[in-house]
């Protein structure tokens, strides 16, 4: 395996194995993005079981299907194997607070891995108990659509979403006539400091309202629709569960400053959108602390879904107000063949673009919203996580078109190891910012990541007849010219 598909993909076993690589990468400007990339060897079964045990709660046990959760951010068995139709993603299944710890220190030893090789960014997923990723995704989509719901009732459904600005007062008579807590309530949600000021609402003062610092079950309440009451999602939170919630956020807040303290950037991975509202704000609690001096926290935003946009766009806007630094690794993403058919079977609404040209279309309008705040605002950040030539061709024409140069390291572009030299190798040869996603673990660890990799990523191996056909051109070449070895003038 080292010798053929584990040697391609893979740099190493561990942080000394996989320095002559990265060394080698670095003479062609080209930097390393580390992930340690194990996985357990787990059975279908295996799998499903880990995913049901850790996604039911002991008030979803007891409700017997009482409670106010939707279909969508509910764990299914047929669903609980979330490694299949997956492209390039690792899958972890929580077990338990201790594995979960362990997890920590792995990506703790994988900061100091990077600080070894001289290489600044290590990729990360969250270390959370899956149920409270469910809950509290729930949650925020909940209340986001309320906002939308009230937005409607001023006349302003089908506005851009950081257009829709409500009125104040006409906003708390709503919130009271739907009975959504006592007036006097209602009144202190709006008296912060800048939260009203201008009065009016729009959704990042909306957001706000979910504040952090509560305690951690206070939050997962949500307005019922129909009765416009706020109601708990689940009939109790236990204890346990309380303290799994807050020893998640000491983990994500240890790992956040163990990086900062060596010089470490951390890009956090997206998962499903079953999850992925939880795991964007946790990222975005992170940048606010984090990304004060400089875009230290990056969040992944996957554009092959609809609302993409909204969420590239709102986010900017926040860090804009608040005056942090902008982190951002955009990709199409990974979980496609998986969303669709869950969303079919389970009967939600399709969360993925129609079409790969309007993901496409996605990607480019995303790109370009955070080029333009580049320009305008030298604090956002980009990393263009792409292996699409005509992707990188439009970022490198926005680019000129900006005079944004690529030695103010404000735009990135990554690829994975193995995959697309003929983009990575001549942007680091002409001085871009560019990174190889490094993957690194045991052989047998790392197996069952690059076994699926093997069977589900067959689509890439159409690119590979233009990769032989350059490799094969760029020989001849070097043949005729006697320059058979090449040395990098990075």
């Amino acid at each position: 395996m080292k010798m053929t598909f584990y040697g391609q993909f893979v740099a190493g076993e561990d942080q000394n194995a996989i320095k002559p690589l990265i060394e080698k990468n670095q003479a062609f400007g080209v930097g390393s993005v580390l992930d340690y990339s194990v996985e357990e060897d787990l059975t279908q079964e295996e799998a499903e079981k880990k995913e049901m045990d850790s996604c039911v709660s002991e008030a979803e046990k007891e409700s017997h299907g009482m409670d106010h959760r939707e279909k969508k951010y509910k764990a299914h068995r047929q669903f609980g194997d979330r490694r299949g139709g997956v492209i390039s993603a690792r899958t972890y299944f929580y077990a338990d607070e201790a594995k979960c710890d362990h997890h920590m220190e792995t990506f703790i030893n994988c900061i100091k891995a990077s600080v070894s090789v001289k290489y600044d960014y290590v990729c990360v997923i969250h270390l959370v108990r899956l149920l409270l990723k469910l809950q509290f995704s729930e949650v925020l989509v909940k209340w986001r659509r309320f906002f939308n719901l009230l937005a409607s009732h001023q006349g302003k459904d089908g506005m851009a979403i950081l257009e829709q600005k409500l009125e104040l007062e006409q906003l708390q008579d709503s919130l009271i006539k739907l009975g959504v807590g006592a007036k006097s309530d209602i009144e202190n949600w709006f008296t912060g400091e800048k939260l009203g000021s201008s009065g009016t609402i729009d959704l990042l003062d909306w957001n706000s309202l979910i504040n952090d610092t509560t305690k951690i079950s206070n939050l997962l309440v949500v307005p019922n629709m129909e009765s416009g009451h706020l109601e708990p999602l689940l009939s109790k939170f236990t204890d346990e569960e309380e303290k799994q919630m807050k020893r998640m956020l000491q983990r994500m807040d240890v790992l956040a400053k163990h990086a900062v303290e060596n010089g470490v950037r951390l890009m956090v991975d997206a998962e499903q959108t079953y999850f992925q509202p939880a795991i964007s704000r946790l990222t975005l609690e992170m940048q606010r602390i984090f990304n004060r001096e400089k875009p230290n926290i990056f969040n992944t935003y996957q554009c092959y879904l609809r609302e993409a946009y909204d969420n590239v766009s709102v986010d900017v806007e926040l860090s804009r107000r608040e005056g942090w630094y902008f982190g951002a690794k955009l990709v199409r993403g990974a979980y496609m063949y998986q969303e669709r058919s869950r969303a079919a079977e389970i009967g939600y609404e399709d969360p993925i673009n129609p079409d790969y040209e309007a993901t496409n279309r996605m990607y480019h309008k995303c790109l370009e919203y955070i080029l333009e705040e580049i320009n305008h605002n030298r604090m956002a950040n980009v990393m263009v996580a792409s292996h699409n030539e005509d992707t990188v061709k439009f970022t490198l024409e926005k680019m000129n078109e900006t005079s944004l140069s690529p030695t103010e390291n404000k735009v990135y572009f990554g690829q994975l190891l193995g995959m697309c030299d003929q983009i990575s190798f001549p942007l680091g040869q002409a001085g871009f910012p560019v990174y190889k996603y490094v993957p690194y673990g045991p052989v047998n660890e790392v197996i069952p990541y690059l076994s699926r990799r093997a069977q589900e990523n067959r689509g890439f191996m159409k690119g590979s007849q233009r990769e032989r056909s350059l490799l094969w051109k760029e020989l001849k070449r070097r043949l005729f010219s006697g320059q058979l070895l090449y040395k990098p003038v990075y």
